[in-house]
């Protein structure tokens, strides 16, 4: 890394050299667990940044393991990130005897208009069975053990992907553990604010994975002014130094970026679902609720197209993730690539190859700064 300066009071809140975070980006629900996202977590805090860990898809025990993993590669900060949404957090936790449950017999528990629309693509597409599995004991089925496992496991950062980590907050800062909790709009900005998070990520429309209906641009400074004095750090289209620079001269305090790290040669995705960013310009993705229930962005592909003429209403999440997760371990099994994409927002068209986190990093900073330095100064005119 060059012998840039780029700091904002963020980078002392976390005690990181550059105002960068990984978006929390782990394995699926079903299928093979790679170490590529705590890999991706490393090159990230190594570079300067902070490497947030997803924690969606591992047990309470597999996550205990990736973070003791993290801490044998790298003594930088890093975060990790939990699903909470409401419900499932009121509902309590699951059984804590995790158990190998076969896709199989998960799939025989969805409502039967669902169960049937699963088999008739399986029969008319030629796709293969499914030996996969799924846990019972996943940190989304059991939130409070996960919350638990991180407080006991002294995390810098807790990041709630999804829902307001409020109620968790006294115990985190009674281990110095701050917490960070993401919004797609002003009143959510504003909520996870007066709840006690330390910080708080204002998510665009353009952004990959959950994301709501607010573009960028509108959203940050609204979350701004509902959040304060809580920072902000944007998210959504940022994938260069660029749309750093930009987020900054919001008033953002730094950026929360997905799409470009999940294109890393340390990221957590399929090489073939990495491709599939590469090859999406800006208006190949589709916001959908086909992989969840909540409604995500995706990279678009022809499952999409499956999902809106079947006519059936999304499951509760996680039941959702159950359906799709099936079935998209069936497009892989089967090699059928236009069945296949990943969580991705609008940025991908900016992405053209696959880099090292630590590039990524090194190349958002040195673009954000020569902006910043060198290119308003000589553009821009203020008197």
């Amino acid at each position: 890394m060059a012998n840039r300066t780029l700091r904002t009071r963020l980078c002392d809140m976390l005690d990181i050299e550059y105002p960068i975070l990984s978006a929390g980006m782990g394995p699926s629900l079903i299928g093979e667990k790679t170490g590529a996202p705590v890999d991706l977590v490393v090159a990230v805090s190594e570079a300067g940044g902070l490497g947030v860990l997803g924690g969606a898809g591992y047990t309470v025990e597999e996550l205990r393991d990736g973070i003791r993993e993290i801490r044998k590669l790298t003594d930088r900060p890093f975060g990790v990130d939990v699903l909470l949404p409401a419900a499932t957090v009121a509902a309590g936790d699951a059984p804590p005897d995790a158990r190998e449950i076969p896709l199989a017999d998960a799939l025989g528990a969805l409502p039967a208009a669902h169960r049937e629309w699963l088999w008739k693509i399986k029969e008319e597409l030629g796709l293969p069975d499914s030996d996969a599995v799924i846990s019972s004991g996943t940190t989304t089925a059991r939130p409070h053990a996960a919350i638990e496992a991180c407080i006991e496991e002294r995390v810098p950062l807790f990041c709630a992907g999804l829902g307001n980590p409020g109620f968790m907050v006294e115990a985190a800062h009674a281990v110095g553990m701050k917490v960070l909790g993401i919004a797609g709009n002003a009143t959510n900005a504003g909520r996870i604010a007066r709840a006690g998070a330390d910080l708080v990520v204002a998510q665009g429309h353009e952004a990959g994975g959950h994301t709501g209906r607010i573009g960028s641009m509108a959203l940050w400074p609204q979350a701004i002014d509902a959040a304060a004095p809580t920072p902000v750090l944007a998210a959504g289209g940022i994938g260069d130094g660029r749309g750093l620079a930009g987020a900054l001269a919001m008033g953002c305090v730094g950026v929360w970026v997905g799409t470009r790290f999940l294109a890393s040669n340390e990221g957590g995705a399929l090489d073939i679902q990495k491709q599939a960013i590469v090859n999406a310009g800006d208006e190949d993705t589709r916001r959908t609720t086909i992989y969840t229930g909540k409604t995500s962005r995706a990279t678009y592909n022809r499952f999409h197209d499956l999902w809106e003429e079947s006519g059936l209403e999304p499951l509760n999440f996680p039941v959702q993730v159950v359906l799709a997760s099936a079935i998209v371990d069936m497009f892989n099994r089967a090699g059928n690539v236009e069945y296949v994409g990943p969580f991705a927002g609008q940025v991908s068209g900016l992405i053209h190859e696959i880099q090292p986190a630590a590039t990524i990093v090194e190349q958002m900073v040195e673009e954000a700064a020569d902006i910043l330095m060198r290119r308003l100064p000589e553009t821009v005119r203020v008197g």
